[in-house]
């Protein structure tokens, strides 16, 4: 990063053609993590693991928590896919988190400058948290809110939330990009990671067929190491261990040119999840912050 805020985001960002294979962890925020954690934690994602984003997953009502993101993100050279988390309550505390964030993005000035994408999340169609209609106005308004800043706005959805809403072809057509939850572990026909690639290509080729040529990142995407009360496959075939967690990863790295030759540039993913801290089972790291698995994915190919 530059020793003073830039005066314009004129060349700042990277192409979203340059962005496909390996960018970057899913980071849950929900712990409200201090601000020398995020800083220690942001700079193993950037240093160790070659990021370029943190994704962010969850929700953390402490004032000032997002400066603190902004503040670890500029340190470590990271950019920021934010996120106005709904949770599953069907409460209306998504609105002041909303308020509270754009009102972030506006008031630090270094807040564009590592803020890619604003995401609404997560999974607000498959979880009917708002009708895709009002979720499209949502889309707008933040859009034009952010307009000034020139901070693009998606939501973070499942294939099947979409289908399940009729295609919601109208909330497709407001989003910037195409920010996917790319889950094959809880596919109907799922069995190992090794055979997840079909899997993957089904969800994929839907958005392509969908979504206009925009830009598209796999954001909440892996294949958990253990079920649990919340985690439980939809197919009795679906293996949930270690190895499968790595392979999945390996999968995705295997398929780095099919990847970039997606539209728009090709597909960016994540790693979900950081840490088994922040989503047991699904962690790079274990709950002990020990290394699951081995994870030194491509960046280009």
């Amino acid at each position: 990063m530059p020793s003073s805020v830039p005066k314009t985001l004129t060349d700042w960002w990277c192409d979203a053609s340059t962005e496909y294979a390996f960018l970057g962890f899913s980071y849950e925020v929900t712990a409200c993590q201090s601000r020398d954690q995020l800083h220690r934690e942001f700079a193993d994602i950037r240093q160790n693991f070659n990021s370029r984003y943190v994704r962010l997953y969850g929700f953390c009502d402490r004032k000032g928590f997002y400066d603190d993101i902004v503040d670890a993100a500029w340190a470590n050279t990271l950019g920021v896919h934010a996120l106005i988390w709904f949770g599953f309550d069907g409460d209306d505390l998504w609105k002041g988190r909303r308020d509270v964030l754009l009102g972030a993005l506006h008031s630090n000035p270094r807040a564009k400058f590592v803020t890619r994408v604003l995401q609404f999340g997560s999974e607000p169609l498959y979880d009917n948290v708002l009708p895709h209609d009002q979720l499209t106005q949502q889309v707008i308004k933040a859009k034009a809110n952010l307009s000034d800043l020139h901070i693009p706005v998606t939501v973070s959805e499942l294939a099947y939330g979409f289908q399940e809403r009729g295609g919601a072809q109208d909330l497709l057509d407001a989003i910037d990009s195409i920010n996917i939850h790319m889950l094959p572990f809880f596919a109907q026909d799922a069995s190992t990671s090794a055979q997840a690639w079909p899997l993957v290509q089904r969800d994929l080729q839907w958005f392509i067929d969908h979504g206009n040529g925009k830009k598209m990142y796999f954001d909440e995407n892996g294949w958990p190491s253990v079920t649990s009360s919340s985690v439980q496959p939809n197919s009795p075939n679906a293996v949930a261990d270690v190895p499968n967690e790595q392979g999945y990863f390996n999968l995705l790295d295997q398929h780095c040119t099919d990847l970039k030759n997606v539209v728009a540039g090709g597909v960016g993913w994540f790693a979900h999840i950081y840490s088994d801290n922040q989503e047991p089972g699904y962690g790079i790291y274990d709950s002990k912050g020990r290394l699951k698995i081995t994870l030194a994915p491509r960046t280009s190919c």
